[in-house]
Parts: structure tokens; sequence; C-alpha cells
């Protein structure tokens, strides 16, 4: 029998160890050409005779598959360590910035605060202010509270409305409280705008005085219509006479003559007929 043995009737008979390198290097050529794009290669370069250099190694490959093959060599990886390790040790060392890390505190929180808000009017200066009294008897030691302003764009628990801001307490171990206030500006000058801590009552007091808002201008209105003409003047109220015409104007035409070229006589009692 010509077959060797192991080998099925009818098949050229079982491969060699040199065919199964050759059609397994088949197979790898075709499964880079498929995921690899050699466009993006930094030492794949084509030649003017129409072979691929590996300008790393200096080699010349036939085709593409060569090339990919010898990419995935001991030599060619080889050199990729090395080039590595060079440019890492010829670049210059610069100092990493320092991350200021933040430590996160988690406290277990006891609920809201008791809080009281007192509405005060100055009516010399026209302005509003809110009074603010909040009480934190279970404040941590050495702890101060401490506020802030936030838009209304700023929180996500109400909708937005740009005539509103919010005012921000906070104390730990106690919750946030916020105060919806009206989105006006704040006059922040010394005699106004004051925040006390007591330490013995344990009551923060902050004063938020508003200024006042500017009235809006008129607006005068125009003397040209939107046709480019001058208003119509406005109607006279009624009940009353029509406005006397004005001095110089002309008199109005006399009656128009009857039907036998006569006028009409005017009503007895009138001017030129003696009162009988």
């Amino acid at each position: 029998m010509d077959r060797e043995w192991g080998s099925k009737p009818g098949s050229g008979g079982a491969a060699s160890g040199q065919n199964e390198a050759i059609d397994r290097r088949e197979r790898l050529r075709r499964l880079a050409l498929e995921t690899i794009d050699l466009a993006k290669d930094p030492y794949f370069m084509r030649n003017h005779l129409g072979s691929y250099e590996c300008k790393l190694c200096l080699t010349l490959h036939n085709n593409e598959g060569n090339y990919l093959a010898h990419t995935q060599g001991k030599r060619h990886q080889t050199n990729l360590a090395k080039r590595a390790a060079r440019e890492a040790k010829e670049a210059p060392t610069q100092p990493q910035p320092l991350k200021r890390k933040v430590s996160v505190r988690k406290t277990v929180k006891i609920g809201r605060p008791g809080y009281r808000v007192t509405k005060q009017y100055d009516p010399e200066l026209q302005q509003r202010s809110l009074l603010f009294q909040i009480e934190y008897p279970e404040i941590e030691d050495n702890l101060k509270p401490r506020h802030r302003f936030m838009s209304s764009y700023e929180q996500k628990v109400q909708p937005y409305d740009k005539r509103y801001q919010y005012l921000l307490f906070a104390a730990e171990p106690y919750e946030i409280i916020a105060f919806k206030v009206p989105s006006t500006e704040v006059d922040k000058s010394t005699p106004k705008f004051f925040s006390h801590w007591d330490p013995d009552s344990k009551m923060f007091t902050l004063q938020v005085y508003f200024k006042p808002t500017k009235p809006e201008p008129i607006k005068p209105q125009s003397a040209v219509g939107a046709n480019g003409l001058p208003p119509p003047p406005p109607p006279p109220p009624q009940g009353q006479p029509p406005p006397p015409p004005p001095s110089g104007a002309l008199p109005p035409p006399p009656p128009p003559m009857a039907n036998n070229g006569f006028r009409p006589m005017p009503p007895p009692g009138g001017f030129g007929h003696p009162n009988m």
C-alpha cells in the first residue's frame, strides 16, 4: 500500500510536522490580516521593489503575511522591549504632581436642627431682611456651622425657578437644611449682613438684607405708527360738543337751494324776522 500508516483511504497521507507548521502560519497570517491594521504600524514600510521591510529589525519580507509572522516572532518582540527601555531611560524624569487626598467623613445624621426665621422691614431704607436663628445643641466639638447660597439651577429637588434661590446651613452631625428665599441681590455691607455663632447657647444667627428692586422705567410711546404715519388723535369724549374750529377757518357753506330756486326760510324767531 502506498499510503502511510494512520492515514485515511482517499487522503494524501498524514501531514508531516513541516506541513503542519506551514498550515498554522497560513491560518495565523489570515487571522492577523483581519484583525491588525498595518497602516498604523510605525515599523511597516513598503519599498520601491514591491517587498516589505521592518524598520525596527531591518528585515525584508515578500508579503504582508510574512511581515505579520515576523512581528509575532522572538526577534521583533525583543527589539520592541529594548527600544521601549531605551526611550524610558532617555526621557527626562518629571516630578509627579502631588494629589491631594480628600477623606470623606461618614457621620451618622441625627436629624434636622431647630430654627426660627424672622421677617423684617426697614421703612427708611425700604429694604426687606430675614433673620435666621438655627439651634445646634448636639454639634461636634470645635465646629462652627457653615452657610452658603445656592442657585435654583444647582438643586435637583424642586423644579427650576429663577425667581428664587436657596440658603443652606450645615453642621455635623445634623442634616443640611435649606430655605427658599427670593432671588434678589443680597446687600453684603457690614452693618446689615452678619453672622454669629454662640458656643454657649449653641445658636447660629445670620441676618440677610436684600437690596431694593428698582422700578422699571416707563417707555415713552412712539410718535410714529407701524405704517410710518403718526397715530390718529384720540376720539372726543361722548356727551360733549365737538371742539370749535380754529381761528381763521372758513365759515361753513350755505345750505343748498330748493327746487323752485329759493332758499328755505329760516325758522321763526331767527335773524332778520321781527318777533310777532
